[in-house]
This record gives C-alpha cells, sequence and structure tokens, in this order.
C-alpha cells in the first residue's frame, strides 16, 4: 500500500528537527489544505501524511516552517530570517507506492529528495 511520509534532519545541529511544523496541501486548480503536523523527538511524523484512499496522484506541497523552528530554539537569525516557510513541491505519479519526501535543513539551506 502507498503512502506519504517524510522527516527533518536538523543539519545545523546534527540532530532531528523536532517540533518542526508541516502543512501539506493537495495543489490543483485550488491549493487545499490537507493536513497539518508537528515532528516527534525523531524528527518524524507520528504517521503517515497521506494512506490507503486517501493517497490519490496528483500534486503537493509540503511547507516545512523552518523559521519559526529555528527561532523557537533560541537561534539567533536576522528579521526576517533567510528561511522562512520552506516549500516542496512534487507530484504523485504512482500511488501505489511509499513516497517519503524528506528535509535536510539548516537557518541557510535545504536540500530533499525522493526516498522510500
Amino acid at each position: 500500500m502507498g503512502q506519504l511520509t517524510t522527516h527533518v534532519l536538523d543539519v545545523a545541529r546534527g540532530r532531528p528537527g523536532s517540533g518542526m511544523q508541516i502543512d501539506l496541501f493537495a495543489v490543483g486548480e485550488n491549493r487545499e489544505p490537507i493536513k497539518s503536523v508537528t515532528t516527534n523527538d525523531d524528527g518524524r511524523t507520528d504517521e503517515a501524511l497521506l494512506l490507503g484512499d486517501s493517497f490519490v496522484a496528483g500534486v503537493y506541497e509540503l511547507v516545512f516552517h523552518v523559521g519559526a523552528y529555528y527561532s523557537a530554539s533560541g537561534m539567533a537569525l536576522p528579521d526576517p530570517p533567510f528561511l522562512d516557510d520552506v516549500t516542496i513541491r512534487f507530484g504523485i505519479a504512482e500511488p501505489s507506492q511509499h513516497y517519503h519526501v524528506p528535509l535536510l535543513t539548516s537557518p541557510w539551506s535545504y536540500s530533499t529528495y525522493r526516498g522510500s
């Protein structure tokens, strides 16, 4: 069964990105909110973001609230921060597969990839 999962790695501090808010949207004619979650102590969500009948082909966005995460950590950031909300837009073509879309981030950079 296919599913969508994510995790956050705080590369600036070399640990999981725990406590980061992540919003998931479906992108079509309108941008529709699906779910809002906060990462756990391991930088992961407690459950899949999409699973089963709700996991369908289409275009989605994950919005990672990086600026708020680093601000809450006590890290000194410029105002406005260089990175605030990091949006990753991606497509699901095969909903029978596992799509894992992680974020590796610091206050100054980020990267992602399609994992499984």
